[in-house]
C-alpha cells in the first residue's frame, strides 16, 4: 500500500507522516498530481486557512485531478472542508467532491470560537469502513472554527455551539473534521481502517 499526502503549503504534514511511521505505512509527501504515481490512497491534511491552502491546490492543478481520481482520499480538518463546494473561510470555492458549504461556528458563553481540544463521536454509521469498530462517544481531538452542517454525506455527528458532520463520505472521497493523527488508539485505528479497508474503493454516497 503506497499513500501520498498532499501538500497544501500550510498542513500538519508532520503529525501526519509520524502517525503512519508509527502504523508502519509507507507514504510520500507530494506537490503535484504527477508525483503521485502508483500512490493508492492519497490525504489532504489540515491546519491553515482556506483561501491560501486552496490558491496553492488549483496552482499544482489538484482541482481538476481530485475531480477524476478514483483513489481514496482522506481529507482531515481543513483538509475535509476544502473538499466541500465552498467555505465561508474566506469565501472560497473548494474542490467540489462533496456537495454542500462549509460554514463558521458560532460562539456562545458555553462554548468560544473556535472548537479546541477533545469531544465525542455520536451517531456513528455503522456502515462506514473508515469507522470500522468505533463506537459513539470515543473521543477524538479537534481545532477547528468552521463545520460541515448535517446532511446525507454524513457519517458521524459532534457537538459545539450546534451539532456538525465530524466524519463525511461521498463516494470515494472520506473526511475527518478532527485530526485522527492527534487522537491516540481511536484516530490510529481510523487511519489504519483508511490504509487497510478495501471497501473504500467502491464509489458509493
Amino acid at each position: 500500500m503506497s499513500i501520498a499526502i498532499i501538500d497544501t503549503g500550510c498542513a500538519n504534514i508532520a503529525s501526519v507522516g509520524f502517525a503512519l511511521d508509527r502504523l508502519r505505512a509507507g507514504f510520500r509527501v507530494v506537490t503535484t498530481p504527477d508525483e503521485v504515481g502508483d500512490g493508492d490512497r492519497l490525504i489532504l491534511p489540515g491546519v491553515g486557512a482556506a483561501g491560501p491552502a486552496m490558491a496553492r491546490l488549483s496552482a499544482a492543478g489538484w482541482t481538476a485531478f481530485l475531480a477524476q481520481s478514483s483513489r481514496p482520499l482522506l481529507g482531515i480538518c481543513l483538509g475535509m472542508q476544502l473538499m466541500f463546494d465552498h467555505s465561508k473561510e474566506g469565501d472560497v470555492a473548494g474542490l467540489g467532491l462533496i456537495p454542500g458549504r462549509v460554514e463558521r461556528l458560532k460562539s456562545s458563553a458555553k462554548d468560544v470560537w473556535p472548537h479546541m481540544g477533545w469531544n465525542t463521536l455520536h451517531d456513528i454509521d455503522a456502515d462506514e469502513p473508515l469507522l470500522a469498530d468505533m463506537k459513539s462517544g470515543q473521543s477524538v481531538y479537534f481545532v477547528h472554527g468552521y463545520f460541515a452542517p448535517i446532511a446525507s454525506y454524513t457519517r458521524a455527528t459532534t457537538g459545539f455551539a450546534t451539532k456538525f458532520s465530524s466524519v463525511v463520505r461521498h463516494g470515494n472521497n472520506v473526511g475527518c473534521q478532527f485530526h485522527p493523527e492527534k487522537s491516540g488508539p481511536v484516530g490510529a485505528k481510523i487511519l489504519q481502517n483508511f490504509i487497510h479497508a478495501p471497501s473504500l474503493e467502491v464509489n458509493v454516497s
